[in-house]
């Protein structure tokens, strides 16, 4: 099981990931697309690269509006694996 990171660690992160936002201990991330399809194509995509990060975001699609939620559940809050993912989730969308 990965460290926990600290408030410092965090804060440094977020800085990082400027799309990323900081909630109790996730940091969740919304996309928007415009059409559905879109989101869905990259729902599909993102899945493939949780898989091979065995990594995976809590997903919530709301028609064109696709968020996302990091957290590493068996920590109790963030970790580094949550801030490898929202950088190659970033690399996905950029």
């Amino acid at each position: 099981m990965s460290d926990l990171l600290d408030e410092s660690e965090i804060e440094a992160a977020l800085k990082k990931h400027p799309d990323w936002e900081l909630e109790g201990n996730t940091i969740r991330r919304t996309i928007e697309f415009e059409e559905y399809m879109e989101g869905i194509d990259f729902v599909n995509d993102l899945a493939e690269i949780a898989e091979e990060a065995q990594h995976h975001p809590d997903v919530e699609i709301q028609y064109t509006k696709i968020t996302l939620t990091l957290t590493t559940h068996d920590a109790g809050g963030l970790t580094d694996a949550d801030l490898e993912m929202a950088q190659r989730i970033d690399n996905l969308v950029d």
